[in-house]
Protein backbone atom coordinates (compact mmCIF):
# COMPACT_ATOMS: atom_id res chain seq x y z
CA UNK A 1 0.00 0.00 0.00
CA UNK A 2 1.80 3.14 -1.12
CA UNK A 3 -0.42 5.95 -0.88
CA UNK A 4 -2.46 6.82 2.78
CA UNK A 5 -6.42 5.58 2.79
CA UNK A 6 -8.85 7.30 4.44
CA UNK A 7 -11.11 4.77 6.07
CA UNK A 8 -14.10 6.99 5.32
CA UNK A 9 -13.31 6.03 1.69
CA UNK A 10 -13.70 2.51 1.83
CA UNK A 11 -17.15 2.56 3.97
CA UNK A 12 -20.40 0.78 1.75
CA UNK A 13 -22.81 0.93 4.66
CA UNK A 14 -23.22 2.61 8.11
CA UNK A 15 -25.68 2.47 10.75
CA UNK A 16 -26.28 2.12 14.28
CA UNK A 17 -25.12 -1.82 14.30
CA UNK A 18 -22.90 -2.94 11.17
CA UNK A 19 -20.67 -0.86 8.96
CA UNK A 20 -19.27 -2.75 6.33
CA UNK A 21 -16.26 -1.44 4.00
CA UNK A 22 -14.51 -2.27 0.29
CA UNK A 23 -10.97 -3.36 1.77
CA UNK A 24 -8.49 -2.79 -0.90
CA UNK A 25 -5.85 -5.11 -2.60
CA UNK A 26 -2.83 -5.00 -0.57
CA UNK A 27 -4.10 -4.22 3.23
CA UNK A 28 -4.30 -6.36 5.93
CA UNK A 29 -7.04 -7.03 7.91
CA UNK A 30 -5.45 -7.04 11.09
CA UNK A 31 -2.08 -4.98 12.62
CA UNK A 32 0.50 -4.52 10.30
CA UNK A 33 3.79 -3.21 11.70
CA UNK A 34 4.75 -1.51 8.65
CA UNK A 35 1.22 -0.42 6.76
CA UNK A 36 -2.15 0.73 7.53
CA UNK A 37 -4.45 -2.18 8.22
CA UNK A 38 -8.05 -2.12 8.47
CA UNK A 39 -8.90 -2.91 12.00
CA UNK A 40 -6.26 0.20 13.04
CA UNK A 41 -8.40 2.68 10.42
CA UNK A 42 -11.09 1.80 11.96
CA UNK A 43 -10.76 2.13 15.33
CA UNK A 44 -9.92 5.83 14.62
CA UNK A 45 -12.81 6.09 12.99
CA UNK A 46 -14.74 4.72 15.76
CA UNK A 47 -13.48 2.79 18.85
CA UNK A 48 -16.25 0.46 19.17
CA UNK A 49 -15.99 -1.15 15.86
CA UNK A 50 -15.00 -4.61 15.90
CA UNK A 51 -14.32 -6.82 12.98
CA UNK A 52 -16.28 -9.57 12.29
CA UNK A 53 -13.83 -11.92 9.67
CA UNK A 54 -10.77 -11.48 7.82
CA UNK A 55 -9.40 -11.09 3.83
CA UNK A 56 -6.34 -12.29 2.87
CA UNK A 57 -3.98 -9.31 2.40
CA UNK A 58 -3.91 -9.04 -1.49
CA UNK A 59 -7.36 -10.10 -1.63
CA UNK A 60 -9.88 -7.10 -1.73
CA UNK A 61 -13.63 -6.37 -1.34
CA UNK A 62 -16.76 -6.60 1.38
CA UNK A 63 -16.00 -6.96 5.04
CA UNK A 64 -18.08 -6.95 8.00
CA UNK A 65 -17.54 -4.50 11.35
CA UNK A 66 -19.86 -4.20 14.15
CA UNK A 67 -20.36 -1.63 16.60
CA UNK A 68 -21.78 -3.33 19.92
CA UNK A 69 -20.58 -6.81 21.47
CA UNK A 70 -24.11 -8.26 20.85
CA UNK A 71 -24.44 -7.80 17.35
CA UNK A 72 -20.62 -9.13 16.85
CA UNK A 73 -21.77 -12.55 18.74
CA UNK A 74 -24.75 -12.78 16.36
CA UNK A 75 -22.68 -12.03 13.20
CA UNK A 76 -19.96 -14.55 14.61
CA UNK A 77 -22.74 -17.16 15.00
CA UNK A 78 -24.44 -16.69 11.50
CA UNK A 79 -20.54 -17.59 10.39
CA UNK A 80 -20.67 -20.87 12.46
CA UNK A 81 -23.74 -21.68 10.86
CA UNK A 82 -22.67 -21.14 7.80
CA UNK A 83 -25.66 -18.32 7.30
CA UNK A 84 -23.60 -15.81 5.63
CA UNK A 85 -23.22 -16.05 1.99
CA UNK A 86 -20.08 -14.69 0.55
CA UNK A 87 -19.43 -14.86 -3.01
CA UNK A 88 -16.23 -13.92 -4.92
CA UNK A 89 -14.56 -13.10 -8.35
CA UNK A 90 -11.70 -14.99 -9.53
CA UNK A 91 -10.07 -14.43 -13.19
CA UNK A 92 -8.76 -17.92 -14.24
CA UNK A 93 -6.77 -18.44 -17.29
CA UNK A 94 -8.10 -20.47 -19.83
CA UNK A 95 -11.69 -21.19 -20.68
CA UNK A 96 -13.78 -22.93 -18.41
CA UNK A 97 -17.51 -23.26 -18.40
CA UNK A 98 -18.55 -23.85 -14.66
CA UNK A 99 -21.81 -25.04 -13.88
CA UNK A 100 -22.44 -25.38 -9.75
CA UNK A 101 -19.14 -26.80 -10.05
CA UNK A 102 -18.26 -28.22 -6.55
CA UNK A 103 -14.29 -29.04 -4.98
CA UNK A 104 -14.91 -30.99 -1.93
CA UNK A 105 -10.98 -31.09 -0.82
CA UNK A 106 -9.50 -30.59 3.04
CA UNK A 107 -7.04 -28.25 3.52
CA UNK A 108 -4.49 -28.12 6.03
CA UNK A 109 -2.07 -25.28 6.62
CA UNK A 110 1.72 -26.35 6.35
CA UNK A 111 4.83 -24.78 7.50
CA UNK A 112 5.59 -22.74 5.60
CA UNK A 113 2.12 -20.91 5.41
CA UNK A 114 1.19 -22.61 2.29
CA UNK A 115 -2.40 -24.24 2.34
CA UNK A 116 -1.62 -27.92 0.90
CA UNK A 117 -4.44 -30.84 0.49
CA UNK A 118 -4.40 -33.36 2.60
CA UNK A 119 -7.14 -36.01 3.31
CA UNK A 120 -5.59 -37.16 6.30
CA UNK A 121 -4.94 -34.13 7.98
CA UNK A 122 -6.85 -31.75 6.29
CA UNK A 123 -10.39 -30.12 7.57
CA UNK A 124 -13.17 -30.26 5.50
CA UNK A 125 -13.46 -27.48 2.73
CA UNK A 126 -16.13 -26.51 0.18
CA UNK A 127 -16.15 -24.44 -2.64
CA UNK A 128 -19.26 -23.79 -5.46
CA UNK A 129 -17.46 -22.51 -8.61
CA UNK A 130 -19.49 -20.95 -11.40
CA UNK A 131 -18.83 -19.43 -14.53
CA UNK A 132 -19.67 -15.28 -15.05
CA UNK A 133 -17.81 -14.42 -18.13
CA UNK A 134 -15.30 -16.11 -20.64
CA UNK A 135 -12.79 -13.89 -22.39
CA UNK A 136 -10.38 -15.11 -25.34
CA UNK A 137 -7.95 -16.41 -22.90
CA UNK A 138 -9.42 -16.22 -19.07
CA UNK A 139 -12.40 -16.82 -17.30
CA UNK A 140 -13.47 -14.61 -14.70
CA UNK A 141 -15.45 -17.36 -12.06
CA UNK A 142 -18.17 -17.02 -9.55
CA UNK A 143 -16.92 -18.32 -6.19
CA UNK A 144 -18.81 -19.45 -3.32
CA UNK A 145 -16.96 -20.71 -0.32
CA UNK A 146 -19.13 -23.03 1.89
CA UNK A 147 -16.54 -23.33 4.14
CA UNK A 148 -14.30 -20.34 5.14
CA UNK A 149 -10.96 -22.16 5.19
CA UNK A 150 -7.34 -20.19 5.11
CA UNK A 151 -6.70 -19.72 0.99
CA UNK A 152 -9.77 -21.97 0.34
CA UNK A 153 -10.54 -20.57 -3.03
CA UNK A 154 -6.78 -20.09 -3.74
CA UNK A 155 -5.89 -23.95 -3.19
CA UNK A 156 -9.19 -25.26 -4.74
CA UNK A 157 -8.63 -23.17 -8.01
CA UNK A 158 -4.83 -24.37 -8.34
CA UNK A 159 -6.19 -28.00 -7.45
CA UNK A 160 -8.48 -27.92 -10.86
CA UNK A 161 -5.52 -27.09 -12.66
CA UNK A 162 -6.13 -23.22 -13.13
CA UNK A 163 -4.78 -21.13 -10.38
CA UNK A 164 -5.83 -17.21 -10.19
CA UNK A 165 -4.30 -14.62 -12.31
CA UNK A 166 -1.06 -13.28 -10.01
CA UNK A 167 -1.55 -15.75 -7.50
CA UNK A 168 2.43 -16.74 -8.11
CA UNK A 169 2.67 -18.79 -4.20
CA UNK A 170 0.22 -21.35 -5.82
CA UNK A 171 1.29 -21.12 -9.72
CA UNK A 172 -0.88 -18.14 -11.26
CA UNK A 173 0.82 -16.38 -13.76
CA UNK A 174 0.08 -12.62 -14.86
CA UNK A 175 -1.72 -11.19 -17.80
CA UNK A 176 0.84 -9.25 -20.40
CA UNK A 177 -0.64 -6.82 -22.36
CA UNK A 178 1.53 -8.46 -25.01
CA UNK A 179 -0.04 -11.72 -24.69
CA UNK A 180 -3.75 -10.41 -25.42
CA UNK A 181 -3.03 -7.42 -27.98
CA UNK A 182 -2.15 -8.24 -31.56
CA UNK A 183 -0.43 -4.92 -32.30
CA UNK A 184 1.69 -4.89 -28.69
CA UNK A 185 4.75 -1.90 -28.90
CA UNK A 186 7.03 -2.28 -26.11
CA UNK A 187 8.12 0.73 -23.84
CA UNK A 188 11.73 1.07 -25.15
CA UNK A 189 12.27 2.95 -21.92
CA UNK A 190 10.91 0.00 -19.56
CA UNK A 191 13.52 -2.59 -18.80
CA UNK A 192 10.89 -5.14 -18.96
CA UNK A 193 6.88 -5.28 -19.22
CA UNK A 194 4.30 -4.47 -16.39
CA UNK A 195 1.66 -6.95 -15.82
CA UNK A 196 -2.26 -5.38 -15.88
CA UNK A 197 -2.65 -7.16 -12.55
CA UNK A 198 -1.23 -5.97 -9.41
CA UNK A 199 -0.95 -9.11 -7.51
CA UNK A 200 -3.52 -12.23 -7.82
CA UNK A 201 -6.80 -10.96 -8.76
CA UNK A 202 -9.59 -12.13 -6.16
CA UNK A 203 -11.85 -9.91 -4.97
CA UNK A 204 -15.08 -10.38 -2.09
CA UNK A 205 -17.90 -8.61 -3.98
CA UNK A 206 -20.87 -10.03 -2.22
CA UNK A 207 -22.60 -11.04 1.01
CA UNK A 208 -25.77 -12.21 2.37
CA UNK A 209 -26.83 -12.51 5.90
CA UNK A 210 -29.14 -11.52 8.54
CA UNK A 211 -28.73 -7.53 9.90
CA UNK A 212 -28.20 -8.41 13.35
CA UNK A 213 -30.13 -5.91 14.84
CA UNK A 214 -33.75 -6.30 12.90
CA UNK A 215 -33.16 -9.53 11.57
CA UNK A 216 -34.14 -8.91 8.24
CA UNK A 217 -32.63 -10.28 5.42
CA UNK A 218 -29.63 -7.93 4.00
CA UNK A 219 -27.16 -8.11 0.86
CA UNK A 220 -24.38 -5.34 0.07
CA UNK A 221 -21.88 -5.74 -2.91
CA UNK A 222 -18.35 -4.25 -3.13
CA UNK A 223 -17.08 -2.96 -6.16
CA UNK A 224 -14.12 -4.35 -8.06
CA UNK A 225 -10.62 -2.41 -6.98
CA UNK A 226 -8.88 -0.45 -9.82
CA UNK A 227 -6.42 -2.99 -10.76
CA UNK A 228 -8.94 -5.54 -10.90
CA UNK A 229 -11.47 -3.31 -13.15
CA UNK A 230 -8.67 -2.31 -15.21
CA UNK A 231 -7.44 -5.96 -16.31
CA UNK A 232 -10.99 -7.16 -17.49
CA UNK A 233 -11.36 -3.76 -19.56
CA UNK A 234 -8.23 -4.79 -20.66
CA UNK A 235 -9.07 -7.97 -21.51
CA UNK A 236 -12.71 -6.99 -22.73
CA UNK A 237 -10.81 -4.72 -25.60
CA UNK A 238 -7.87 -7.42 -26.87
CA UNK A 239 -9.09 -10.40 -25.61
CA UNK A 240 -12.87 -10.86 -27.05
CA UNK A 241 -15.46 -13.37 -25.42
CA UNK A 242 -18.67 -13.59 -24.95
CA UNK A 243 -20.76 -13.16 -21.62
CA UNK A 244 -21.89 -16.88 -20.25
CA UNK A 245 -24.86 -18.29 -19.67
CA UNK A 246 -25.67 -19.83 -15.65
Amino acid sequence: MGKFIKFEDLILYEDEAILLLNKPSGMSSLEDKNNQNVLGLAKKYNPDLQLCHRLDKMTSGIMIMSKKEEYYRNIAIQFEKRKIHKYYLALIEGIHRFEKKVVDLKLQISTNKKVIISKREGKPSKTIFNTEKIFGHYTLVRCEPITGRMHQIRVHLSALGYPIVGDELYGGKDVLLSAIKSKYRANKYAEQERPLNHGYLLHAFQLEFEHPETGEPFKMEAPLNKGFEVTLKMLDRYDSGVKASL
